[in-house]
C-alpha cells in the first residue's frame, strides 16, 4: 500500500492505495474551495496526510491539477480561477516539513494523468494500449497514454497534453464545457444567479423534461466531442474514459458526446474506479520511483 494525496476542486483526500489490486484503504477527506487561501488549502493537505498515519520514510504520490510544476512540486496556478493563492508555493517542501510521520519524498503528477493511469491499470481502460481520458468538473482535464506512459506531445496530443488549451468556436474550451460554463449558459441573462445550483441540478431538470436544461447539456457535450474527435483519431486511441463530477450525468452526457465524436473509431466508457482512479494512479506513480 502506498500513501497518496489528491487535491481536487472541492476536496483534499489522503489514502493508502495499492496500484496492483486497485484497493484503497483508510481514506481521509476534507472539503476545500478553489478560492480558499493558501494557508487553508495547505492546512487541509497536511491534516489529511497526518491523520492517515502512514509509516515514516514512505514515498507519497500526490495528484494535483494544473498548471503545476510536477517535477519541482511548485504551484503555478494563475488566471485559471482556482488555487490562485498557492502560486509559487513549494508544496513538496511543505509536505516534507509538516507531515508526520515524516515522508521520505513526495512525487507529483497531474490529476487527470493519475485518473487515466488508474483506469488503465485496473479500470475502464484496462487492456487498451493507446487510451485517452477526460475529467469533467470545475474544468476539463485530459490525458493520453501509450502502454501506461503519459504522452505530452505527438500526433493527436494537444499542446502540453491539455485539451483545455484547445478552442471551441473561437473561445477556450472551458468557456463551453465546465461547471462554470454550463451554469452560466443555463441561467443566462433572464434568470437570477442561484448560488446553490449545480450541474447535477441541471441534469435532474433535463431528465424531468425541461427543454432548456437538456439543450444546454447537449450543446456543451456535443461541442466537447467535436473538439476531441480529431485528436482521438490522430492519436489512434481505442478507448476514451470519462470521469469527474460532471460525468455522473452519464445518461445525458454519452449521447451528446457520441454525436460530437461522429464516426471517430473509439470506445466510449465511463470511469470504472470512480473517485479511486486518481488515488490508484498516484500510487502507481509513486511505486515507479526508485
Amino acid at each position: 500500500m502506498r500513501p497518496v494525496l489528491e487535491l481536487g476542486g472541492t476536496h483534499v483526500t489522503a489514502a493508502l492505495a495499492d496500484p496492483g489490486t486497485a484497493t484503497v484503504l483508510r481514506r481521509v477527506r476534507e472539503p476545500v474551495r478553489a478560492r480558499d487561501s493558501a494557508h487553508h488549502i495547505l492546512g487541509a493537505l497536511v491534516r489529511c496526510a497526518g491523520e492517515l498515519d502512514a509509516p515514516a520514510g514512505e514515498v507519497w504520490g500526490v495528484a494535483v491539477p494544473g498548471p503545476f510544476d510536477h517535477d519541482t512540486g511548485i504551484a503555478r496556478f494563475a488566471g485559471v480561477g482556482k488555487f490562485d493563492d498557492l502560486y509559487g508555493v513549494d508544496v513538496r517542501a511543505v509536505l516534507l516539513d509538516a507531515v508526520w510521520p515524516r515522508p521520505a519524498h513526495a512525487v507529483f503528477l497531474n490529476d487527470a494523468h493519475a485518473f487515466l493511469l488508474g483506469e488503465w491499470r485496473s479500470g475502464a481502460a484496462r487492456g487498451h494500449d493507446r487510451c485517452a481520458g477526460i475529467t469533467l468538473g470545475t474544468g476539463v482535464g485530459s490525458a493520453f497514454l501509450v502502454a501506461g506512459h503519459v504522452r505530452h506531445e505527438g500526433p493527436g496530443v494537444p499542446p502540453q497534453g491539455r485539451i483545455d488549451l484547445v478552442e471551441a468556436g473561437g473561445r477556450p474550451l472551458e468557456d463551453t464545457v465546465s461547471r462554470r460554463a454550463i451554469l452560466a449558459r443555463y441561467e443566462g441573462a433572464d434568470l437570477p444567479p442561484d448560488p446553490k445550483l449545480d450541474v447535477r441540478d441541471v441534469a435532474d431538470r433535463a431528465r424531468a423534461g425541461e427543454r432548456r436544461a437538456r439543450r444546454v447539456l447537449d450543446e456543451a457535450f456535443t461541442a466537447l466531442g467535436a473538439v476531441l474527435a480529431p485528436h482521438l483519431r490522430d492519436f489512434q486511441a481505442t478507448v476514451l474514459v470519462v470521469g469527474g463530477a460532471v460525468a455522473a450525468s452519464w445518461d445525458l452526457l454519452r449521447p451528446a458526446l457520441c454525436a460530437g465524436l461522429g464516426d471517430t473509431p473509439v470506445t466510449l466508457r465511463p470511469a470504472g474506479l470512480g473517485e479511486d482512479a486518481a488515488l490508484v494512479g498516484a500510487a502507481a506513480h509513486a511505486a515507479a520511483v526508485r
